[in-house]
């Protein structure tokens, strides 16, 4: 629960106090010492609000109030460094923590636009920082600190900021629990979320929010034409499903634009018969996360019911390895009613979005067509870990997905997709191959196979999202996931009107 007050007394015995390197910095400590009855050297002396500073004072005469954190936030602090500032508190203070918090952000001499990102950055931070890692450990299943005591945070602020905060906190948490279950989701190993259950999530998504889900099963697959999807789910016992989620808001007088997303939602990936190393495998459970961010963007759109028409679809499989596997060589069709052939078959990824890019493209020619995806190792070895892979035709389209990034710290770098790569995935016996066979330049050649699938729209791009999708391990003793992505296409989908 979220509350604004405005009245002082009625701070809780917690409160939390964020402070912004600057000129205000020292009369904003002088009056916060004055309201806590605490020594002002004492708080000068401990307090530069630098970035990652968390210090705690116990003000004995105040009547209700028994510790207060302050908590530095650096200069100019972003959207994403309030964020992980608030998470990294919660989740190092948590056991110490009470459910019920005080948040004073009425001090500082911030401008508006200020104090909604601050506030959208609180709430998100501390939420995020509620979540439960152990998923499955048996000991503190039931025990779990909150889940038995939901967060309640008090929001002290100016009157003249009121509206600003509450819409902002609104906003903040509503990112912050379609996010929870994000990660929750590209978290969960392959037995506990097949396709069939990802399935399931989107089903039981789209009642609670309001949008259409229609999920077509392996037969429907085949009816469809969706070969290449087929092709790659042929080797694993559990069959793929193809999602197709819409939503479309009641009639606004104007018209409203249509975007489509496309998430790669392999649930587990061998590599098939060209088989990964056993070292980092078991990550392959995190192979869904582009299909995660499009499910919840499209979650989170008809959460805020923004002004979009917004169809969102997930071809979701597993590739494994069996007799029945696609195999090296091989050529299969598409339901672009093109050939492939089959060069490398860890390089699956491409073939299911190949489908799902067409199928968008046919049936609702979306004014906007982007897929995600985790695709390929050589967009980590480029970016690394701090930003995704951006591939479009269309600088517009590339300013505006970038802008978008840069706001909500979901940074994106833009890559080439010229003609000379082109080579890359030509074949002599089907039209298209799956992989390039060299060992540079795969990420293009990927948006490259991705991008002849497009039929030509000059409205589409690509993220490559392999770096940034699962690798949060700053409180983990294994690399886990962001939810990279929802921020960020909900963001761009936003700003489309502005």
């Amino acid at each position: 629960m979220i509350s604004i007050v405005k009245n002082k007394d009625l701070f809780l015995e917690t409160l939390i106090v964020p402070l912004v390197q600057g000129e205000i910095l020292e009369s904003d400590i002088v009056k916060l010492a004055e309201e806590l009855q605490l020594p002002k050297t004492l708080l000068t002396e401990q307090i530069k609000a630098e970035k990652k500073e968390v210090s705690l004072f116990y003000p004995v005469a105040h009547k209700s109030v028994t510790r207060v954190y302050c908590l530095g936030l650096g200069t100019n602090p972003t959207l994403k460094m309030v964020i992980d500032a608030f998470k990294r508190f919660l989740q190092m203070e948590a056991a110490k923590l009470p459910s019920n918090l005080s948040i004073d952000i009425s001090n500082g001499n911030f401008d508006p636009e200020f104090i909604s990102l601050l506030t959208e950055g609180i709430v998100s931070g501390l939420l995020l920082g509620t979540y439960k890692k152990g998923l499955y450990q048996t000991s503190n299943l039931s025990t779990d600190k909150w889940d038995s005591e939901p967060l309640n945070l008090q929001f002290f602020v100016n009157e003249k900021f009121e509206d600003i905060v509450k819409i902002a906190a609104d906003k903040g948490r509503a990112i912050a629990e379609t996010q929870l279950k994000i990660l929750r989701l590209v978290n969960s190993p392959s037995n506990k979320l097949t396709p069939i259950n990802f399935a399931q999530e989107a089903v039981i998504s789209g009642k609670e929010f309001g949008y259409k889900v229609e999920v077509h099963d392996e037969k429907a697959i085949e009816k469809l034409g969706l070969y290449a999807l087929k092709a790659v789910g042929q080797g694993s016992d559990t069959p793929a499903r193809f999602i197709v989620m819409e939503y479309k808001p009641k009639a606004t007088g104007s018209q409203l634009p249509t975007v489509g997303l496309v998430g790669k939602g392999v649930t587990f990936d061998t590599g098939g018969l060209s088989i990964k190393g056993s070292s980092n495998m078991h990550y392959m459970k995190s192979d869904m996360g582009g299909a995660a961010a499009v499910f919840g963007t499209m979650e989170l759109i008809a959460k805020l019911k923004l002004p979009v028409h917004l169809v969102a679809i997930i071809p979701t499989t597993e590739n494994c390895v069996d007799a029945k596997a696609l195999k090296p060589g091989d050529v299969i069709g598409s339901y672009a009613e093109k050939t492939i052939e089959i060069i490398d078959t860890d390089a699956e990824g491409r073939l299911i979005l190949a489908d799902g890019i067409a199928y968008l493209n046919k049936n609702y020619s979306p004014d906007i067509m982007i897929d995600v995806a985790t695709l390929t190792g050589s967009c980590v070895q480029t970016l690394g870990y701090e930003a995704g892979g951006l591939f479009t035709n269309n600088d517009d389209l590339a300013l505006k997905l970038t802008n978008a990034g840069d706001r909500c710290g979901e940074r994106l770098w833009r890559l080439p997709l010229w003609d000379s790569y082109e080579g890359d995935i030509k074949s002599d016996i089907a039209d298209v191959k799956n992989y390039s066979g060299k060992p540079i330049a795969g990420a293009i050649s990927a948006a490259k196979f991705l991008e002849f699938f497009s039929n030509k729209h000059t409205n589409w791009a690509h993220l490559d999202i392999a770096g940034v999708a699962f690798g949060d391990a700053e409180f983990y003793t294994q690399k886990t996931a962001t939810a990279f992505g929802v921020r960020l296409l909900t963001d761009f989908i936003a700003g489309l009107k502005k």
